[in-house]
Order: structure tokens, then C-alpha cells, then sequence
């Protein structure tokens, strides 16, 4: 399979906004051997303004655009030296890949991403993809890396889309706060009242919340590409997510 992975910030860093490193290797290690094992990956990786939020000793996240624009540059590069120092110990290359909006919106930019992520892909490197906050404003204000992973998905004609997060997937209700919500496990169709249940919460690093994740499902659905949302603390449930185990929540594609 071509599978896009998107971790979020919660998953890669710890509150403090250094990086959880026992987290991040073992996500390396695990899509490592899943390249091993025949499929394509892609990597598309938030996690930037928060680890430079931790290196530059911030003690939270900036609220003025330009600070998150230094955040974010000084993480980038810590983020992009350890997933090639990590990669490279099992064999794989990884190739960086910043996005800004209208790399997506205008049709003679967007071919031209898709053909340089076609030809990494052909040439068995590991695309790591992020935003370019370091230039951008609009991505970083919205925290849009979910649809961000589901337009790199529907651009490199994927088959499945993974997201993963510091939650298990869809509930009933918020599990924060009601003790009765329940896991959906399989989601059919994204109805109104399936959209209801995204809510606006992030994580503090994060910006990104539920109804984003919804959106990003809706986009890939509409390509007929599968997406689920898992929680990121394992990696090793990709394993389970690839042999089509149920875990999170799937939403499923349009089938022609």
C-alpha cells in the first residue's frame, strides 16, 4: 500500500516541547520495517513550532505570528536532523518537503509537488512533509497539518491516510469530560451529526482539534481513500492498522 502518516505535535514532543525521543524512535523504527516490508511511505510531520517553542526555552506557545515563524524554523531543523540521523540507521533516506497553501490551491504548483513526491517515491526515499510555517500565516493560524496530509494523500493517489494523535479516535462525546462516550469504531458516511462531534479542541503545542481530522476524512473520502485515527503514544499499532485490524476510527472511502 501508499500510505500517508500524519503524527501530530502531541506525539512527537513532550508538554515542554522538547522532544519525546523514546516516541519519535520508535515511530522511525516502526514505519521503517513497514518500508521494509513493500509499502510506500509518507510522512507528513507537524511538531516544528513546538519543538522550537522547547529549544529556544519559550515555556509556551507564542501567540505573535513572527515568534512562531522563528519557532517554527529552529524546530524544523531539529525536527528534519532527527528523522535522518533515525532513518539512516535503518537503511532509508528521507527527503524534506515544505508546503505553503498555494503550493496545493494552483493547479501548475501542485503538479509540480506531485511530481517531485512521485520521483522521491520512485527512487525509495521517505518524503517528510510539513507546512512551511516559517514563511506561512494562514496554515499556522488555522493548524491545518490534517488537511494538510489529506490534500498529500489525494496528491499521491494513496490508499490509506493515518492520523495519528494523543486521542483514540472519534467518541460519542468528548471522553475528557463525559465518562459515557464511546469509540466509534467505523465511520460509513460523514453526516452533519458526525461533523457535530468534532468540537474545537487542541492540544497546548497543537493547534489542530477533531473537526479538523473530520475534514481531512471528508477530502480523502471523496478520492475513495480510507483514513483512520489512532492515538500516536504506540507506534506499533500501525502494524494492526495495515493487516486491517480494527483500531480507532476508520472513516471510509467512497468506493466507485
Amino acid at each position: 500500500m501508499r500510505i500517508v502518516v500524519k503524527v501530530g505535535t502531541s506525539t512527537l514532543a513532550h508538554a515542554t516541547g522538547r522532544m519525546n525521543i523514546r516516541h519519535v524512535e520508535k515511530l522511525v523504527k516502526v514505519l521503517s520495517d513497514l518500508k521494509n516490508a513493500g509499502h510506500e511511505i509518507i510522512l507528513v510531520s507537524s511538531g516544528a513550532i513546538g519543538m522550537g517553542v522547547g529549544k529556544l526555552g519559550l515555556g509556551a506557545r507564542p501567540s505573535d505570528m513572527a515568534t512562531k515563524q522563528a519557532a517554527a524554523a529552529v524546530g524544523q531543523c531539529e525536527l528534519m536532523y532527527t528523522y535522518d540521523k533515525l532513518f539512516a540507521e535503518y537503511g532509508h533516506t528521507v527527503a524534506q518537503i515544505l508546503l505553503t497553501g498555494e503550493d496545493i490551491k494552483f493547479d501548475n504548483r501542485r503538479e509540480n509537488f506531485e511530481n517531485t513526491l512521485s520521483r522521491l517515491i520512485e527512487l525509495q526515499a521517505v518524503p517528510v512533509i510539513n507546512e512551511n510555517d516559517t514563511v506561512e500565516t494562514q496554515e499556522i493560524a488555522v493548524g491545518d497539518n490534517d488537511t494538510l496530509s489529506a490534500e498529500v494523500a489525494c496528491s499521491a493517489g494513496a490508499d490509506l491516510l493515518i492520523l495519528l494523535t494523543d486521542i483514540d479516535g472519534l467518541y460519542t462525546a468528548n471522553p475528557k469530560t463525559d465518562k459515557n462516550a464511546k469509540l466509534i469504531s467505523v465511520v460509513e458516511e460523514i453526516t452533519p451529526q458526525i461533523e457535530a462531534l468534532g468540537g474545537n479542541s487542541g492540544s497546548t503545542l497543537g493547534t489542530g482539534g477533531m473537526i479538523t481530522k473530520i475534514k481531512a476524512a471528508k477530502i480523502v473520502g471523496e478520492k475513495g481513500i480510507d483514513m483512520v485515527i489512532a492515538h500516536g503514544e504506540n507506534p506499533s499499532i500501525l502494524y494492526e492498522i495495515t493487516q486491517g485490524k480494527s483500531v480507532g476510527t476508520l472513516f471510509k472511502g467512497k468506493k466507485a
